[in-house]
C-alpha cells in the first residue's frame, strides 16, 4: 500500500476520540437502572478496552463527509456495544470456548455462562435504544438503525458467525466460503461504520457509498490480518490464545491461499479502501492513516 505516516495530529485525535467514546459509552450505559450483577457484567467487558476501531471509523467517516462527529457519537457507541456483545457470546463454551479476552478472563469465566449471555443481550438492545434516544433527527436515527440491523443481523455478522461455526472441519473448504464468512462476520460491520458516519453528516448517496466501500474493504483486510496474526503472533501479544482457529478446524484465509498470498490480498484490499475515499476532502486523512495503523498491527 502507499507510504502513509501516522502523524502527531493523528495520534492526538486517536487518543482524544477513544477517550470520548469511553466516556460516552459509560454515560449511555448508566442512564437506566438494571440489576447490579448484570450491570457489572456489561461494564466488565466494555471496560476491558480494545482498539475501538469501529466507533473511531464512525466518527471519522462523519468528519470525512463534512459533518460534526458529535452527531455521530451515539452511532459510534452503538456499534461498539454490538461488537462487545458479539465478543461476549463468541467466548462462550457453546461458541469458541475462550478463557481469555484482551488478557483478562472472559465474561463467562467471571460471571457464569447465563449472566454473560444476558450481558451480551443487554448490550445488543442498548445499542438500538442509544441510537433512538440520542440521535434527535428521526430520519437520521432511522437510517442508522437500519444500517446497524443489516450489519449485525442474520444477513450480516450473525449470519457470518453461523457459517463460521457450521463449517468447522469442512472437508471441502473453498476460498468462496471463507470470503463469505469474512464478508458477513466482519466486513459488513466495518461497512456500517462508514455508512453511518456519512448518514449522520447528511452526506449524499455517493459519499455514503464511498465511505461504506472504504469500511467494507478495510474490514476484509482486517479479518485476513487477524487470521495471519492467529498463526504468527503470540498469546502475550494478542491477549488471547493463538492458533485456536486452525486447531479447531475453522476456515481461515491463509489456510486456503497460503500466508504469502493472504498478505498480498490484505495489502490489495487496503489499497482499495484508500482508493474509495480519494478526493473526498482533506478531512478524510484520519481514515487514510487509520488504514496504515491497521496494516501495521501486531495484536
Amino acid at each position: 500500500m502507499p507510504e502513509i505516516e501516522t502523524t502527531p495530529h493523528f495520534e492526538t485525535h486517536f487518543t482524544k476520540d477513544v477517550a470520548n467514546i469511553e466516556v460516552c459509552m459509560a454515560k449511555y450505559l448508566n442512564e437506566t437502572n438494571i440489576e447490579p450483577t448484570l450491570h457489572d457484567a456489561v461494564m466488565y467487558s466494555i471496560d476491558a478496552g480494545g482498539k475501538r476501531l469501529r466507533p473511531l471509523m464512525t466518527l471519522w467517516s462523519c468528519v470525512a463527509a463534512g459533518g460534526d462527529p458529535k452527531i455521530a457519537m451515539p452511532a459510534a457507541c452503538a456499534i461498539e456495544m454490538i461488537h462487545t456483545y458479539s465478543l461476549i457470546h463468541d467466548d462462550l463454551p457453546a461458541m469458541d470456548d475462550d478463557k481469555l479476552r484482551r488478557g483478562k478472563p472472559t465474561n463467562h469465566i467471571v460471571f457464569g455462562d447465563a449472566v454473560a449471555l444476558l450481558a451480551g443481550d443487554a448490550l445488543l438492545t442498548y445499542a438500538f435504544s442509544t441510537v433512538a434516544t440520542h440521535i434527535k433527527e428521526s430520519e437520521i436515527a432511522q437510517k442508522v438503525i437500519i444500517a446497524l440491523g443489516d450489519a449485525a443481523g442474520a444477513n450480516g455478522m450473525i449470519g457470518g458467525q453461523a457459517a463460521d461455526i457450521l463449517n468447522e472441519h469442512n472437508p471441502k473448504p473453498s476460498l468462496e466460503l471463507v470470503q463469505y464468512i469474512h464478508l458477513h462476520k466482519t466486513a459488513k460491520m466495518f461497512e456500517a461504520t462508514g455508512r453511518m458516519g456519512a448518514i449522520c453528516a447528511g452526506g449524499n448517496p455517493d459519499t455514503i457509498n464511498r465511505l461504506g466501500t472504504y469500511g467494507l474493504k478495510l474490514g476484509l483486510a482486517f479479518q485476513i490480518i487477524d487470521d495471519l496474526l492467529d498463526l504468527t503472533s503470540t498469546p502475550e501479544a494478542m491477549g488471547k490464545e493463538t492458533q485456536k482457529d486452525s486447531n479447531a478446524g475453522k476456515l481461515t484465509y491463509p489456510g486456503i491461499v497460503s500466508i504469502a498470498q493472504a498478505k498480498k490480498d490484505a495489502d490489495d484490499l487496503l489499497n482499495e479502501a484508500l482508493s474509495a475515499i480519494d478526493g473526498l476532502n482533506e478531512h478524510s486523512d484520519l481514515l487514510r492513516q487509520l488504514a496504515l495503523k491497521l496494516a501495521q498491527r501486531t495484536s
